[in-house]
């Protein structure tokens, strides 16, 4: 479960990070300073992003040396992760925080709505996929 949990976190970290940061240019982790700081903030949150990946991925290794890899957990939790990580940075940093918006000069609404539901459809479908997973194991 762990090590699905930390590839899905840094998998949401950097399609994040490189679509609406560096590719799109919507926003930076944190836009309340300078674009330098902005800026700053995105490679940390990259380098965090990827810490979590392969940390992960040194679990998965883990697991598979030891044969005790259970893919419906692994994926599971991935979907649970990521998603749960996307409702995190789209109610907390976004909102409650403001550290960034999903994107500037536009209304936020529907832009808001298809990040939180994005995450939301991602955590319920982890959930669904665990569930069934931890119903297997059990047979």
């Amino acid at each position: 479960m762990l090590a699905g949990a930390l590839v899905g976190v840094g998998v949401a970290a950097f399609l994040d990070e490189v679509v609406f940061h560096q590719l799109l240019h919507w926003h930076h982790f944190y836009d309340r300073s300078t674009p330098e700081a902005g800026l700053v903030s995105d490679g940390l949150f990259h380098a965090g992003g990827w810490i979590a990946v392969v940390a992960g991925l040194f679990l998965f290794a883990d697991l598979q040396r030891r044969r005790a890899t259970a893919r419906g957990h692994l994926v599971g939790a991935a979907l649970l992760a990521w998603g749960l990580f996307q409702l995190y940075d789209g109610l907390v940093q976004h909102k409650l925080l403001g550290l960034h918006q999903v994107r500037y000069g536009v209304e936020l609404l529907p832009y808001d709505l298809a990040w939180n539901a994005a995450g939301a459809l991602g955590a319920l479908a982890g959930a669904a996929v665990l569930a069934r997973a931890r119903r297997r194991a059990r047979a």
